[in-house]
């Protein structure tokens, strides 16, 4: 973003939130009280970080929960013949019908519990670790690398916090499930079958998130060179941007997720169909049961409501972030400031 000061022909001093910077040319200066985006600090604190991330997370799954409740059951392997969709729009619509107005929203709050504390150390994570790896690998602009690896190690921090929420959420969200609330569903995990079932899946989520997000980050700070170069607060283009970014990373990593639903909702009848007795582990395990009752197209199981749910998540979470990360960061400098 840029800070431009000083009379005609001064030099003008392009800087962005992120840390890097570019030289242009000639400009005039802005008024001091008319402090927008592009005359705020190069790098926002911590806590400004953390608060748009955790908001950005909340609103991201509150909205697009219903779709996310298909897409669980859309991945079912072998699911009742009453729970089974052809379309997002024809799922809902029958999930409604048939099981009440809020059965979609079913788990929202579990969800929405695990999404605010995951969401504010994943972005923190991401913002430190790309500025301070872009000083190493590219130490004027943007390094795509630094960006991929930032994201990685953000998703080792999002997923220990949110792994639990989406053990419990994905229970709640299955066909006639017995749990008829988070705490109860909580509870009877614990007690039959311990503390590592909120964490049977983490591995697979690990090795699904993390070339999610990394496909997820790349693309997104490509895009936004592209159509917003000097890097200010431009809605428009954290939206395209973001939802482009998650629409690509979500039909790439397909395959996995449906491997994390598996492991996640241990699916009864396509255990038993499958002839394994007891709990099924290990994401080899879970790849070579989706391949045996299903085959390839298994592997792809609910990849148009993946696609629908991520691209307006991904919109919705960067939109957010970048509008309270502004917001916030102005409001410091503001009030900073004295009148």
């Amino acid at each position: 973003m840029e800070l431009r000061c000083g009379g005609v022909g001064s030099q003008t001093v392009g800087r962005r939130m992120d840390g890097d910077s570019r030289d242009g040319g000639g400009g005039g200066c802005k008024d001091a009280g008319s402090e927008d985006y592009e005359n705020l600090p190069t790098s926002a604190s911590l806590s400004t970080h953390m608060t748009a991330g955790a908001m950005a997370g909340i609103l991201e799954h509150s909205v697009m929960y219903p779709v996310d409740s298909v897409k669980t059951r859309m991945q079912s392997l072998n699911p009742d013949p009453k729970a089974q969709y052809t379309s997002v729009y024809g799922a809902l619509k029958k999930i409604i019908r048939t099981e009440g107005f809020w059965r979609p929203l079913r788990g929202l709050n579990v969800m929405m519990l695990g999404a605010g504390p995951a969401h504010a150390l994943y972005f923190a994570c991401y913002e430190n670790m790309k500025r301070t790896l872009n000083a190493v690998f590219h130490h004027q602009g943007n390094s795509h690398l630094a960006n991929g690896i930032a994201g990685s190690m953000a998703t080792l921090l999002h997923d220990a916090v949110m792994n639990p929420a989406e053990v419990v959420k994905q229970r709640l969200q299955m066909y006639d499930s017995p749990h008829r609330s988070a705490l109860r569903c909580v509870w009877t995990v614990w007690r039959t079958e311990g503390l590592g079932a909120f964490y049977r899946s983490y591995t697979t989520q690990l090795t699904m998130n993390i070339p999610f997000q990394s496909i997820h980050f790349i693309t997104y700070e490509f895009l936004q060179e592209q159509v917003n170069p000097h890097r200010g607060y431009n809605p428009q283009s954290h939206i395209i941007s973001g939802g482009l970014a998650g629409a690509l990373a979500a039909a790439a990593t397909t395959p996995l997720d449906v491997c994390k639903t598996l492991l996640n909702t241990q699916e009864n009848m396509a255990l038993n169909l499958a002839n394994i007795s007891g709990r099924l582990s290990g994401m080899a395990n879970a790849f070579r049961m989706v391949y045996q009752l299903n085959g390839l197209p298994g592997y792809f199981k609910g990849m148009q409501a993946r696609i629908i749910y991520q691209m307006p998540s991904t919109a919705i979470s960067w939109s957010v972030y970048e509008f309270f990360k502004y917001f916030l960061t102005k409001h410091k400098l503001e009030s900073r400031t004295p009148y």
